[in-house]
């Protein structure tokens, strides 16, 4: 990638004409605006980012770097991708998506022309190729998810443990013993960070409350209806009286319409509680008590820290974890052999 010292030498002027050229402060001949002009062409080096970077100055546009694949869930991601653009605009800020499924190739492109003043990162991998590339480039970078590598960087994230954790809570509160987990996509525990931290951590809660747990997924690379209404069947088969959904919109219906079908009710015969969704899960045919994931509380808090990382006080890398909320809907009751215990 050309640089202004190249500009300068084929144009045969000095690097502050060139500066002077591309921004504009100062007059400079026609004859030797069109030598740096065609000088700029011919390296393809990118005036505007070029002369902002050398006067100092911000270019008001952060990046958001979201590769779109086959198996992505477009009305999760586009969530955070608004929430995103939403939290940049309230601090003049607009936002330059990257979309390419080779993410870090974006991530290169504007880190090398100086397009934007810090790069966010969202749908992070447990592994992802984005960690070693944001160490490399000099544009602050944030991260909208934890990878397992997450030594140096700054992440964003709310606390899927702790969310998971509450939601075994609240089920042994009321007291269920044995609980099911309606998951994501097999894709998901692979490719997204945040899966697996929810299933380790609905396990390791349901250990320590004394609660019987089994889970399964709702589909392959795309959530399906039939597999969530087969994985919550099987789980109630099981004898699970209670349920934790940490899946898409059209699978928490899926296992509504499966417990309707089994003529049960919500939440006399099973319970069920939402963690995770960034959807209304109180729109939904039976409204679900949820711990969301709130897109706008992670991206806030990300664009503010891409803001910091631009004055002197930069802030410290490190993982920041957002608090879990409950909104309670009536969809949590006693096990109904409790209840009916408890009425006699």
């Amino acid at each position: 990638m050309a640089n202004i010292n190249e500009v300068a030498e084929v144009a045969g002027v000095s690097i502050s004409t060139v500066s002077y050229a591309l921004s504009g402060k100062r007059p400079v001949a026609p004859d030797t605006r069109r030598r740096i002009e065609d000088a700029v062409r011919e390296l393809g080096y990118s005036p505007n980012a070029g002369a902002r970077m050398l006067a100092g100055s911000r270019t008001q546009i952060f990046a958001l770097t979201e590769p779109l694949r086959k198996d992505t869930h477009a009305p999760t991601h586009m969530a955070f991708v608004l929430a995103t653009a939403v939290a940049a605009r309230r601090h003049d800020y607009d936002i330059l998506l990257l979309t390419d499924e080779q993410a870090q190739a974006g991530m290169s492109r504007v880190a090398a022309n100086g397009l934007v003043d810090a790069i966010l990162v969202l749908d992070v991998a447990p592994d992802d190729a984005r960690v070693a590339l944001a160490r490399q480039i000099p544009t602050p970078t944030v991260f909208i998810g934890i990878p397992n590598d997450n030594d140096g960087l700054i992440c964003v994230d709310l606390d899927f443990e702790r969310a998971a954790a509450w939601a075994v809570d609240l089920l042994a509160d009321a007291g269920h013993r044995s609980v099911g987990l309606v998951g994501q996509t097999e894709t998901a525990y692979i490719k997204s960070n945040f899966p697996p931290r929810v299933r380790s951590a609905v396990l390791e809660r349901s250990e320590e409350r004394g609660v019987t747990a089994a889970h399964g997924t709702t589909g392959s690379k795309h959530a399906e209806r039939r597999a969530a209404r087969r994985t919550a069947g099987d789980l109630l088969d099981g004898g699970a009286t209670a349920l934790v959904l940490h899946c898409a919109d059209e699978a928490h219906a899926a296992v509504l319409a499966e417990i309707d079908a089994r003529g049960l009710r919500v939440p006399e015969d099973v319970s069920v509680i939402s963690v995770g969704a960034s959807f209304d899960t109180a729109a939904l045919a039976v409204p679900v008590d949820t711990i969301p994931l709130v897109p706008e509380a992670s991206c806030d808090l990300a664009v503010e820290l891409a803001l910091q990382t631009l004055g002197p006080d930069r802030p410290e890398p490190g993982v920041r974890l957002i608090p879990p909320t409950y909104s309670r809907y009536g969809s949590i009751a006693a096990p109904a052999d409790t209840a009916g215990v408890a009425d006699g």
